[in-house]
């Protein structure tokens, strides 16, 4: 794995002016991210989207440390985070492509036999949710004070999402450690200031999630998605 500081950008620039994806024109306007630091209910609120029927993406950084941890790899965020961040990036972009494929399917002429053979996380015509996003792996590399790669970097600027995110803030009463989470309420909460930063100077508009219930978090997301949505201020 390429380290050299020259393939690096510094650790705080702000990214010059984001382009779209060049995968599908349409796919920033449908995939929405969810953010925020661990424990903070976030992929609790996915996981009950996507029982509500919207397709969603898998997060990278707990599916990477699963599959690394069951073969004995080192691409592990105590052991090796360049290679876990590498790692990260190959997971997100994947699941970027597949659900851009999937989603121009179900939304051209005589995809109903596609929709039909298509897994049960196939997205609908309606929005798709990302369990994280690729600015998320920078946020990560800022908080680890490493260098973040220039393909990175290109990856964050090309692979677009909708210009909102919902970010998801420190909750301290229903935080939990576990055996992918190894975090500290402390770190929990300089990840989630790391990625209000990041999604910032990357361009887009974040939106703080209330610490209210998972069926009021769904409720807010799902009415608010279009209209207008009170911005997270930049601290």
């Amino acid at each position: 794995m390429a380290s050299a500081t020259e393939n690096s950008v510094p650790s705080h620039s702000v990214p010059s002016h984001p382009v779209p994806s060049n995968s599908v024109p349409s796919a920033a306007e449908r995939f929405v991210v969810i953010t925020g630091g661990p424990g903070a209910g976030k992929s609790t609120l996915i996981d009950r989207l996507q029982e509500a029927g919207f397709a969603r993406s898998q997060e990278a950084g707990r599916g990477v440390i699963q599959d690394q941890t069951a073969v004995g790899g080192r691409a592990l965020p105590w052991t090796d985070p360049d290679l876990f961040a590498e790692l990260m990036l190959c997971w997100e972009l994947r699941s970027y492509r597949d659900l851009a494929a999937h989603a121009a399917r179900s939304v051209s002429p005589g995809s109903a036999a596609s929709a039909a053979s298509a897994g049960p996380d196939s997205p609908s015509p309606g929005p798709v949710f990302f369990d994280r996003g690729i600015p998320d792996i920078v946020g990560y590399l800022r908080l680890e004070n490493r260098p973040v790669p220039a393909h990175i970097d290109t990856a964050a600027r090309e692979f677009r999402y909708h210009r909102r995110v919902f970010i998801a803030p420190p909750w301290p009463e229903i935080y939990r450690r576990d055996a992918e989470r190894r975090q500290s309420l402390a770190d929990a909460e300089r990840t989630y200031a790391s990625m209000v930063t990041t999604y910032t100077e990357y361009g887009y508009e974040l939106v703080r999630l209330p610490r209210v219930s998972v069926a009021e978090r769904v409720r807010f997301v799902t009415e608010h998605l279009s209209g207008p949505l009170p911005v997270v201020a930049n601290r």
